[in-house]
């Protein structure tokens, strides 16, 4: 499979996930509206992801994943095996002894993450966090799931995997929440429980597909094994990177709990609308980003085993092409277009005017920097490759202390606003200061016509954007009905891509030519 197809693969499977994703928050918004629960949902369901990213598809991820790609291109499929093996099992035990502490502790987690919320909403929280927090045992593994398939070059299973969440979280909402309602429970509490079941399901899935390859880890129980686990080279070698790796992504997590806290002492709402905006900022991120990360990075880990520096280079080159081919059209977007998107996605049943324009403008703070977030995600896994983490933390650390900079002079004029610009220029920074660092260490070679095709690319660009802001002006999004917006949005976002696209083929860019490169 080659990488573009691999990368479209795992591309459209995540679209579908980001479908269902928003099919879910589209349930939720008519539902819920806006309001301190809600605010106590996201706050208890961004402690589970919060720590998944931390530790499953952040800093456990990073670590694994090279050192699995290493081991198989090195040592051969049998000595990989006993390394999957070795991992499973420390990381099973790890994460049961997490579990338990984390739902103990569930009332200082909420506390610390937003402690502006009111009494009611509080305890909301606390209670929503237990019932959800062994959603990051099962995310855990099935992050070590997603590595194994993806070194073996098996994409579908883990792109699909996400969907099974959402259509939990649908079932949750659309048939959940009104029978606790008649119950007389808060029915938010529904979608908590929604979310231990999509957990569940997504872990389900990753069995077969193990087991078809052979790769399904053996888990072992006694002490003496686990001892054994512990003490085996490539766990040690996993943990001594995860180490430099979890400091890097908890600079990160760490800015998101910042901001979440900074939003929790803010209007009534803020951490709501900056999460509607926040999961329309993953649709990008997410079809172009992760997906080029996730079939790089074992790509690039196998070139560095193999000292084939040339083809590193050349598979960076087009991943960096793709970003700003893909992402520059999507960042205009959401800075000229956002409001007529937000109205026609959320703007029903108990979603205000008002809460349409706050959405919009979190989600216009995102596009600013919306090429620097998809950007890092291409950039990072050129370090991990060559087992350097430290230097992708050292910028996160610096990249933190600008952002929350950023955000005590922001924060008193754009209020939640300001905590999206300030992750997106943060994420320009970072973007910019790897980059630099790939090409001065000699590892990244920019193949020549960088200059013409940002030129190409920023102009056809330019053109789409006037277009998209003309159609964001010409209608009153907001009176319009439903049908109505939904017709104009989808008119509008046809007739834009052929503009952009039409004018790139104008100016000379062969694309066909440069997802085959």
């Amino acid at each position: 499979m080659s990488l573009f197809k691999a990368a479209s693969t795992v591309s459209l499977l995540t679209l579908a996930s980001r479908i269902t994703g928003l099919v879910r928050d589209l349930l939720m918004a008519s539902a819920f509206g806006v309001s301190g629960l809600t605010d106590a949902f996201n706050v208890a369901f961004r402690i589970p992801n919060l720590l998944r990213r931390l530790f499953a598809e952040g800093a456990f991820s990073q670590a694994f994943v090279p050192v699995l790609a290493r081991s198989k291109a090195a040592n051969g499929e049998e000595a990989t095996r006993h390394l999957i093996d070795a991992v499973a099992t420390v990381l099973t035990w790890v994460l049961v002894l997490t579990c338990a502490v984390g739902v103990v502790a569930s009332p200082i987690l909420v506390w610390l993450l937003a402690s502006g919320l009111d009494a009611h909403s509080f305890d909301s929280g606390v209670l929503m966090t237990r019932i959800m927090f062994p959603y990051i045992g099962c995310m855990s593994l099935v992050a070590f799931s997603a590595g194994i398939l993806n070194t073996w070059r098996h994409f579908v299973v883990p792109a699909a995997t996400p969907v099974l969440l959402n259509l939990a979280m649908i079932v949750a909402a659309w048939l959940g929440a009104p029978w606790l309602a008649k119950m007389g429970i808060e029915p938010i509490y529904a979608m908590a429980v929604g979310v231990m079941v999509g957990g569940i399901l997504q872990l389900a899935v990753q069995v077969p597909a193990l087991r078809r390859l052979g790769l399904l880890p053996h888990i072992s129980l006694s002490w003496r094994r686990v001892r054994e686990a512990w003490r085996d080279p490539g766990v040690r070698q996993v943990l001594t990177l995860m180490l430099p790796a979890l400091l890097g992504v908890g600079v990160a997590q760490l800015s998101l709990l910042i901001n979440t806290q900074i939003a929790s002492h803010l209007a009534a709402g803020s951490v709501t609308w900056v999460w509607y905006a926040d999961r329309l900022m993953e649709f990008p991120t997410a079809l172009l980003g992760v997906a080029l990360g996730v079939v790089l990075t074992p790509q690039l880990s196998a070139a560095r085993a193999k000292g084939d520096d040339a083809r590193y280079s050349q598979m960076l080159d087009w991943g960096l092409r793709l970003v700003v081919v893909l992402s520059l059209p999507c960042a205009a977007a959401l800075l000229v277009f956002a409001t007529p998107l937000i109205a026609t996605l959320f703007y029903h049943g108990k979603f205000a005017p008002d809460d349409v324009q706050r959405v919009a403008l979190a989600l216009a703070g995102y596009g600013v920097g919306l090429v620097g977030l998809v950007a890092v995600k291409v950039l990072a896994p050129g370090y991990y490759a060559s087992l350097d983490i430290r230097t992708p933390v050292k910028i996160a650390i610096a990249v933190l202390v600008v952002t929350q900079l950023l955000n005590v002079v922001l924060v008193p004029q754009l209020q939640h606003a300001a905590l999206t610009l300030s992750i997106a220029l943060g994420a320009l920074l970072n973007a910019g200061w790897l980059l630099t660092g790939l090409i001065r260490r000699g590892s990244y070679q920019p193949a020549a016509g960088w200059g013409v095709f940002g030129a190409q690319t920023l102009g056809a660009t330019l053109l789409m954007s006037a277009f998209l802001a003309w159609a964001g002006d010409q209608f009153d999004w907001l009176a319009l009905v439903s049908w109505q917006r939904v017709a104009l949005l989808a008119g509008s976002i046809l007739v834009a891509m052929v503009v952009y696209f039409g004018a790139l083929a104008a100016a000379g860019v062969k694309l066909r030519q440069l997802v085959r490169r």
